[in-house]
């Protein structure tokens, strides 16, 4: 395959790379950019060149495929030099995304036109490395240190209008192709502008420093601080010894444990949307949309449809609850407003997209339903029986389950093909994960459904097994066992908070359960002993026995005082527990997190071997994404790997 063409516009030579699908910069492309500068800069005929791919994207970075690998020449690097050094000033078109190396590489073009809806950045610092092509070297130079140090330590993309009013681009165009001709021979009749690594650079204020490295601290990631730190050098040194510091710092990073850790979540978010069981399979519409239930969670669910563009209608057990299920929905645009994320036109809009009532016949026309009700076996079934007597045969019809099994729900189902399991995270419109759990009689379509609807709301979407907790709840229970166990061996509640916040999670076992409530766990566990299963009793049961169940008590591992909530060592609970606590160890912070990744990691392997999960990377999205273990860390099966 040829991966870049010429065709000329009068003086121009019109350069399309073509590199599907985002137009990666492989060992293929690099050698082709650089060997195309000297092959037009030999022709006579042509003044200057536009840039311009192919497909859905500018350049869009490295190719992932070669990471890991050693570099071959020529090095990004050289490329980007040898673009800014032809003879013939070369236009960057951008359409899609110039991200990393892509940027970088337009940044090596005398100049930059993009359609409004491209964006520019530079990301690296998401995958724990800082850009090492003359990302905090040119960016400075083209556009200011200010901007440079927004874009680089921060790694979120830039809209083109932006980008226009920093000085990363020179021109927003509509046509692009014909726009950045016109663009590159007005050019050639103008002052040509300096290269920009012959830009100067002033210092800045040491305040300023200091300022921007509070601003890109961010717990347990070095590569935002090593950027801003390479940007300073480029703004106190020549641009050939900022070049050799940043790609020393580059390719220190690109060895570190943290780059990693973060290209292994990378790649394993890339594969999960797509699973290849289910190529070529069609999922069904889901464009009117019911949920059951109006609560925490399916209002939730509900506005994560609505903003996505689906009708809801909202079914609740009488008027008065149907109120308070509306009243919950708008309650989330209504944040989204105060936060400056959502307009009041787009309030109204989004709220005149959802309508309550108590009548399942309502659900007729329905494409989609989710249930979201109280996590009771029998109430689960008598609202799907109702769902079976007035929904479509082909409407998809799920269950937001966190522990009960998916069959059990759907026993007696009319079309049971029809079903799934959907297992979204509270909040709903704003938690990522969402696990997606087939039962033997879903049909390929409504598991490809599930996966799309996953696409359709921003989430990540795992394929999980039935068991009880499926892949999250079950870790979570060992994790949590395995934390109280070492209560009972005399470890301090707050050292073993301590030490996983101290490994990167926002809140430690005893904190989080004391926000959640323990009557939750509680209950689950009170509704398998009225079963018959044998349950043995927990800390959490001695706890919530006595009234104490978290925060919202004003005690549960902790105490709270009213209207603050901080957590205190609490005497109560030790003179609760003190019955079970056998021993008195005081074990290092960094030790009681090992062992707490390891459980976690071996409950991993248990799924894994009775094919719940069916790669370990799916049970690290699912801690990453739905519990809060540290992205810079991989997940625990990538933590405790050998």
């Amino acid at each position: 395959m040829t991966l870049l063409t010429v065709r000329r516009d009068g003086e121009i030579a019109v350069v399309t790379l073509d590199n599907p699908p985002v137009n990666a910069i492989s060992e293929a492309v690099r050698k082709g950019l650089f060997e195309m500068v000297g092959q037009l800069d030999a022709d006579p005929e042509v003044r200057a060149v536009v840039l311009i791919c192919a497909g859905r994207t500018f350049l869009a970075g490295a190719d992932v495929r070669e990471f890991g690998k050693p570099p071959v020449e020529p090095h990004l690097p050289q490329v980007v030099d040898r673009i800014e050094a032809a003879r013939k000033p070369w236009v960057a078109a951008i359409h899609g995304a110039a991200l990393g190396g892509g940027f970088e590489i337009a940044m090596g073009c005398r100049f930059r036109v993009a359609v409004e809806t491209a964006r520019v950045g530079l990301p690296e610092v998401t995958l724990g490395v800082i850009p090492g092509a003359s990302g905090t070297v040119r960016t400075p130079r083209l556009a200011g240190v200010e901007a440079a140090v927004d874009l680089v330590t921060n790694g979120r993309p830039m809209p083109a209008g932006s980008a226009l009013k920093v000085g990363l681009i020179d021109a927003v165009v509509s046509d692009l192709e014909g726009d950045a001709v016109a663009f590159a021979r007005a050019a050639l009749d103008a002052e040509m502008p300096m290269p920009v690594s012959k830009r100067p650079l002033e210092p800045m204020p040491e305040e300023f420093w200091q300022k921007a490295r509070k601003a890109a601290v961010k717990a347990g990631h070095q590569a935002p601080l090593r950027a801003l730190d390479s940007i300073r050098f480029a703004t106190e040194h020549g641009f050939a010894a900022a070049m050799a510091h940043e790609r020393e710092a580059f390719l220190d990073l690109r060895g570190s444990d943290e780059a990693a850790a973060l290209r292994h979540v990378f790649f394993a978010e890339r594969a999960a949307p797509k699973p290849s069981a289910l190529k070529g399979i069609e999922p069904r519409p889901f464009k009117l949309v019911g949920v059951i239930g109006g609560g925490t969670m399916g209002a939730g669910i509900a506005a994560a449809c609505r903003e996505a563009g689906m009708e809801i209608i909202l079914i609740e057990r009488d008027e008065g609850a149907v109120a308070r299920g509306l009243s919950n929905v708008a309650a989330i645009f209504d944040g989204a407003v105060k936060r400056g994320k959502l307009a009041e036109a787009g309030r109204a809009e989004r709220i005149a997209g959802v309508r309550g009532s108590t009548d399942y016949a309502e659900l007729a026309q329905a494409d989609l339903v989710i249930e979201a009700v109280f996590e009771e076996i029998g109430v689960k079934r008598a609202v799907f029986a109702e769902l079976g007597r007035v929904c479509r045969p082909d409407a998809v019809l799920a269950t937001n389950t966190s522990y009960l099994d998916p069959r059990a729900i759907a026993e007696g189902l009319p079309h049971p093909e029809r079903f799934i399991g959907l297992h979204f995270f509270s909040p709903a419109h704003i938690m990522k994960l969402l696990e997606i759990v087939p039962t033997p009689d879903t049909a390929p379509e409504v598991l490809a459904t599930g996966f799309a609807l996953a696409r359709a709301l921003n989430k990540m979407p795992v394929q999980a097994g039935i068991c009880e907790g499926f892949i999250g709840n079950r870790i979570l229970k060992r994790y949590r066992a395995e934390a109280e166990a070492l209560v009972t061996q005399g470890v301090a509640i707050s050292e073993i908070d301590a030490a996983m916040r101290g490994y990167g999670f926002r809140m430690g076992p005893f904190e989080a359960q004391d926000l959640g409530g323990l009557d939750i766990a509680f209950l689950q566990r009170e509704g398998a002993r009225a079963a018959g299963e044998d349950v043995p009793e927990t800390l959490g049961d001695i706890l919530v026995r006595a009234g104490r169940k978290g925060q919202k008590t004003g005690g549960g591992w902790y105490d709270y005082v009213e209207g603050d909530r901080a957590a205190r060592p609490s005497p109560r609970a030790a003179e609760l527990l003190s019955a079970r606590i056998t021993g008195e160890q005081d074990l290092p912070r960094p030790e009681i997190a090992a062992h707490l990744v390891r459980a976690m990691a071996s409950e991993g392997a248990a799924i894994l071997e009775e094919g719940i999960a069916e790669r370990p990377e799916d049970i690290d999205l699912v801690e990453v994404h739905g519990y809060g273990f540290p992205r810079w860390k991989g997940g625990p099966m990538f933590a405790s790997r050998g």
